[in-house]
């Protein structure tokens, strides 16, 4: 081999180790980036279970059941389980609570009652879709003062909960995601002060800006 040709061997075998030690440095940054990825991937679900912490902080004890029969899907549950919610903020019986205690029903809890409700079925139920479907059908501050009973029942149509000019009963309910938008937690809103207490409920809610 000539000298010329040894001095292209060498120049062709440093250019190589140079694109080697080249690829292993990518390779490495590759690695720190899959790593650093993976990290991210997680990130969501950190998130999602921080929101959740913020959203139960005012009471964290007190929604734990709510959150975790949602969590499971378990309508029938988080539907007997808002009941409870609502009672146990009033320190009251079903039997015992008046529309006046509903008129200063605190605003936070209506929240997280319903954030938690739309956060677990996709939007689908809670307060806020309820009150969006009374406004909808023409409801109003104004109706709930009025207590406009035919309101009332269109808007109790349209949840599911009014059938041939019925009320139904709670049992015959679909407690699923295919029931109508709004159609849960539903077991509340049956009051012994009947639509007098429903509307006092909406009426909150639109005061709260549910």
């Amino acid at each position: 081999m000539s000298d010329n040709q040894e001095q292209i061997v060498e120049q062709l075998t440093a250019q190589l180790s140079a694109i080697q030690q080249q690829l292993s440095q990518l390779s490495s940054r590759f690695d720190n980036l899959e790593d650093n990825l993976g990290k991210l991937s997680s990130l969501p679900a950190k998130i999602t279970q921080l929101e959740d912490d913020l959203m139960l902080l005012g009471d964290r004890y007190r929604y734990q059941n709510l959150q975790q029969y949602l969590a499971e899907s378990n309508w029938f549950e988080a539907d007997k389980e808002t009941i409870r919610l609502v009672l146990s903020v009033t320190a009251k019986e079903i039997e015992e609570l008046t529309p006046e205690d509903i008129r200063h029903f605190p605003c936070n809890d209506l929240m997280v009652i319903d954030r938690l409700w739309m956060k677990y079925s996709d939007g689908r139920f809670g307060f806020s879709p309820q009150l969006q479907t009374y406004q909808e059908v023409g409801g109003s501050l104004d109706t709930t003062i009025e207590q406009n009973q035919q309101l009332i029942e269109t808007w109790g149509e349209k949840l599911g909960w009014r059938k041939d000019k019925r009320w139904l009963p709670c049992n015959e309910l679909d407690f699923s995601l295919n029931a109508p938008l709004g159609c849960h937690p539903s077991r509340w809103w049956n009051s012994p002060y009947g639509s007098k207490m429903t509307n006092f409920f909406l009426g909150r809610l639109i005061a709260c800006n549910i």
